[in-house]
């Protein structure tokens, strides 16, 4: 376990004695399921507390991609099945927020990508998600993952797809696909299918994001 980016990370999670992080969930439009895996955030953000020097809130919030307060949170987070659509404010200020040091973290709940895809096209259309690989410093900044994004919920055949939009050389959108890390984030009481295991490994993939985008 590498412990350096915390001293980093203390910088963006308490910037003054009163703040705490805390994960902002987009709250898309289009008719999708913006607000799907209930507990999965929460639990992270337990997790995150219990297992790192990063202080935070005990609850997630949500935002709209329209609303000044999107830029209050650097980490933002997206899931669902179904269709998103971002209005023009949207994809203005998401475009300002990315380029200037926010991070998204999507993950396909399965149903979303094309949707998704169309949509963050219209926000970088000058960039193409890429692969991500697996010697990249996100499945080892705080836990090891030497072969990528685990595979949590088996929605569909076949190995977990991670990708990445990279402006300037910086990853700021990373786009989790045919894992369904959210469903595991919720557990055994949500989803005992996956299993405690595949909770922790679920848990443990989340926080590692959430560390690089702090420390990148």
């Amino acid at each position: 376990m590498m412990m350096w980016p915390l001293i980093i990370l203390l910088a963006f999670a308490a910037p003054d004695a009163g703040s705490k992080f805390t994960i902002a969930r987009i709250k898309y439009g289009g008719g999708g399921d913006w607000y799907g895996n209930k507990t999965s955030l929460n639990n992270l953000l337990a997790f995150l507390n219990a297992n790192t020097n990063i202080l935070c809130d005990d609850k997630e919030t949500f935002v709209e991609p329209s609303d000044i307060k999107l830029f209050d949170y650097q980490f933002l987070y997206m899931s669902g099945h179904g269709n998103v659509k971002f209005s023009d404010t949207d994809v203005k200020n998401l475009r300002t927020h990315l380029t200037s040091g926010g991070f998204l973290w999507c993950d396909d709940d399965y149903g979303i990508d094309k949707f998704f895809r169309r949509e963050m096209k219209r926000v970088f259309p000058e960039l193409d998600f890429v692969a991500i690989p697996f010697s990249h410093p996100i499945y080892r900044v705080y836990y090891s993952f030497q072969q990528g994004l685990p595979k949590i919920h088996e929605h569909d055949g076949g190995p977990p797809e991670a990708y990445g939009l990279f402006w300037k050389g910086r990853l700021v959108c990373f786009y989790s696909k045919n894992t369904d890390i959210s469903d595991g984030l919720e557990g055994p009481d949500v989803f005992p299918e996956d299993g405690i295991e595949k909770h922790q490994a679920a848990l443990k993939m989340a926080s590692n994001i959430v560390v690089y985008a702090l420390s990148n």
